[in-house]
């Protein structure tokens, strides 16, 4: 983060007068911002240009036509060009993090950083715009003639006092938002720590004293976002290199600090600490002292944010106050003031309405939406953010981690309602439901595949009871929270009562056991006996005798799971995630059994990429499988790929393109095609042809102009487990593409085997699809 100190930018810095220290950290840095290119951005076009047509378009002379609407209707910008999604992160290296005035191009690196947390964290493009200016005037003049190019300003490191006055012109004269971070980002994290704190404490802000450390634009900035909220004026107390800020005082002050003059004879913070509810540390090291901190009113809150040293280390001050509640800018203590947390969401929120600027109510919106965050359980993104230790709401949890998936979902909103009420938004959202639906595709990018899936779940009047064998896993607590909360599906947890309830505290999720889900303990259901019998029935011919089979389902919860979807007392189950997949793949054939014709079940797996959404068939079950076994693999996964609203258009893969080879693989791709045709006749299918020739309808019709099918598959069908499996595998590293799966199809019941790295939201996806299955049309 950013954080102002009082002399941010004064004097020389650490980076003119030293040597760079090469520590490892700084060595890795060198080597992570050189390699394997320079610097942390590229360009990349959104649209086609691969022929002479596409080109026409792009350029001359078909983007006269854009050009042409945009003159005649300068708001259809927004539709023709990228400018509604465009910012500038503009700086002059005048205060760049904690190395001071280090100048415009040095600071090249950090505007860069900046840019990547707007594409990472909101889906926000940035250039970075670095300028050789430090006089205000032209400052202001050469950012305000960049307004036809960008949605948005973000000044960065420009150093106090000029930067108030820099973006108070600018936003005179822009009619686009201008959102100085150091500044507002800071205060708005600030305010909703001092809100969640208060609450805590049950104290009042138009009560409490707030004492100050710090008066440079940071500071300032939170102060005046407390006020906003109800700070009142006469209970702060501002001190700086100088002292108090009090009536009269002509040393280092200017119009923006003497609002907070006090009249007062104080002149030192050991004066003025006295009863302070608040702390607002954006100064130096050490400024907070112990015995200060002994002065402070009952239940104080510390923020002391200078970096990296905060004003009073956290230890330090809950030695000497056990009832202080402490924040600082640190990721390696609790309640991180980090302005990641906000300004890409304040952003997406402000573009999204077409925002002319960000005021009050807006960031008294976003104030409002992380406190109240902080309130919820927190996801397992940010429980592995913190090293798998989850915090819940309370002193050592007043603010999210900016690691938590849902900032997106509750700032934005907020920020874009708060500017449609102001009458600051000129492209109003008229249906708030997609717009959520939008940015939820964002953060989970399985969401526009998985719609039509969660829609029939939630839609159906008696919801699935999905059992899951790994009922004591993190993921599959916090799985079974979403799916409750949602009305996807009723869980029912495998595992100790005792232990899921301390998990379910541990983890600070609001279900419990036979409160709000079904749990079955192994060790003490009254209908072991039962189960026992039914699974020596089903495997008491294959070398199982009853006492083994008594031991079996004593110890096995997915078998246990397995026998609970036979018997009818489950309607689909989930297992998987500790122990192999044949294990748990021959388990479901041996008490659910199977559809298909041999016997045997066959997988499709789900990546979402960039690109879009593809289905890989079979990527984990049968090694070698013959023609017959291919093609029903095919109509199976054709017919689920028909769940989710889509229509499968299949390529069966191989070494050879269309005949170019004659090897054994390629022979049977032609005769599993000869298959589906006869029991499929409807299915959009074409084979044997080369990965490139199924993704692309242009190399396809140079080498098969009269292809049945039709346009880019989306349902790759593989000779191999081998082919299968290494093509999952590299696609899902190469792209980053999210997997969801392994699908297992073919068992009489909904039933389905977990890969042990995937997420909670892997284990809500799978959860979806095996409800929808057991409820919905077979």
């Amino acid at each position: 983060m950013s954080n102002e100190t009082e002399d941010k930018g004064a004097g020389t810095t650490a980076a003119e007068t030293k040597a760079p220290i090469r520590d490892e950290l700084a060595e890795a840095a060198l080597f992570y911002h050189r390699q394997p290119r320079a610097g942390k951005l590229e360009i990349q076009a959104t649209k086609p240009l691969g022929n002479q047509r596409d080109l026409a378009l792009a350029y001359s002379p078909g983007v006269a036509a854009p050009c042409l609407e945009i003159h005649r209707d300068p708001s259809t910008v927004a539709d023709f060009t990228a400018r509604a999604n465009l910012v500038a992160v503009v700086s002059n290296g005048t205060a760049v993090l904690g190395l001071g005035n280090i100048g415009p191009l040095a600071s090249k690196p950090v505007m860069e950083g900046k840019a990547v947390l707007f594409k990472k964290f909101a889906g926000i493009d940035v250039f970075d715009i670095e300028i050789d200016a430090t006089e205000p005037d032209r400052v202001v003049d050469v950012v305000a003639a960049l307004e036809p190019t960008f949605g948005g300003i973000n000044l960065e490191d420009i150093k106090a006092p000029e930067c108030f006055e820099i973006e108070a012109r600018l936003r005179d004269r822009m009619k686009i938002p201008v959102f100085h971070d150091d500044q507002h980002g800071t205060a708005i994290i600030v305010g909703a720590a001092v809100v969640n704190a208060l609450e805590l404490s049950g104290k009042t802000l138009s009560e409490v004293k707030i004492v100050a450390s710090g008066a440079g634009a940071a500071a300032l900035a939170c102060l005046n976002i407390l006020c906003s909220l109800g700070a009142r004026r006469e209970n702060i107390w501002v001190t700086d290199i100088e002292g108090v800020v009090y009536q009269g005082r002509t040393a280092l002050m200017d119009q923006w600090k003497a609002v907070y003059a006090q009249p007062t004879d104080a002149r030192t913070l050991a004066e003025v600490i006295h009863d302070a509810d608040v702390f607002l540390g954006l100064s130096a090291a050490g400024v907070l002292k112990p015995e200060l901190v002994a002065k402070m009113g009952p239940k104080p809150l510390i923020l002391a944010l200078a970096n990296p040293t905060p004003e009073i280390m956290p230890e330090v001050a809950r030695a000497i106050r056990p009832d202080a509640m402490i924040c600082t800018g640190r990721s390696d203590f609790p309640n991180q003031v980090n302005n990641v947390l906000c300004f890409p969401y304040i952003f997406r929120g402000a573009l999204d309405v077409g925002a002319t600027t960000i005021n009050e109510d807006m960031k008294a919106a976003a104030v409002r939406a992380i406190a109240d965050l902080a309130r919820e359980e927190p996801s397992d993104v940010a429980a592995r953010a913190y090293g798998g230790v989850t915090h819940t709401f309370g002193p050592n949890y007043l603010i999210p981690s900016p690691f938590d998936q849902r900032l997106i979902l509750r700032i934005a909103p907020a920020v874009a309602k708060a500017a449609m009420a102001t009458g600051v938004a000129t492209r109003p959202i008229a249906d708030f439901d997609a717009y959520l639906d939008r940015l939820n595709r964002f953060v989970f990018r399985s969401g526009l595949v998985m719609k039509p899936m969660t829609a029939a779940a939630k839609a159906a009047a008696v919801k699935a009871r999905v059992i899951y064998a790994d009922g004591e896993d993190e993921r599959v607590l916090r799985a079974a929270q979403v799916l409750i909360e949602d009305g996807i599906a009723e869980p029912i947890l495998i595992g100790r009562p005792s232990v899921i309830e301390t998990r379910c505290e541990r983890y600070g999720l609001r279900i419990r056991p036979n409160r709000d889900l079904v749990v079955v303990d192994p060790n003490s259901d009254p209908r072991f006996k039962d189960y026992s019998d039914l699974y020596f029935s089903k495997v008491g011919r294959a070398g199982v005798n009853p006492e083994a089979a008594k031991t079996i389902v004593r110890t096995s919860a997915s078998v246990i799971a397995a026998l609970a979807v036979e018997r009818g007392d489950a309607d689909a189950m989930i297992c998987g995630l500790d122990g192999r997949f044949e294990r748990h793949r021959k388990t479901i054939a041996d008490v659910i059994g199977s559809n298909s014709s041999d016997g045997d079940f066959s997988t499709l797996s789900l990546l979402i990429n960039a690109r879009g959404a593809y289905f890989l068939t079979d990527t984990y079950v049968t090694d070698d499988p013959s023609a017959e076994e291919i093609a029903e693999a095919t109509i199976l996964a054709a017919n689920h790929i028909r769940r989710f609203g889509l229509e499968p258009k299949a390529a069966l893969v191989s070494a050879s393109n269309f005949g170019s080879r004659d090897i054994p693989s390629a022979r049977k791709m032609r005769r599993a095609l000869e298959i589906i045709n006869t029991f499929a006749p409807d299915l959009d299918v074409d084979g044997e042809m080369h990965g490139d020739a199924a993704l692309s309808p242009e190399i396809r019709a140079r080498v098969m102009p009269n292809s049945t099918l039709k346009g880019e598959a989306n349902l790759l069908v593989f000779p191999s487990l081998d082919s299968a499996n290494i093509a999952l595998n590299l696609l899902k590293a190469m792209t980053d593409a999210l997997h969801v799966g392994p699908i297992l199809l073919g068992p009489k019941k909904p039933a389905h085997v977990l890969t042990p790295s995937v997420t909670s939201r892997g284990v809500v996806n799978l959860s979806t699809l095996a409800a929808v299955e057991a409820v919905g049309p077979k």
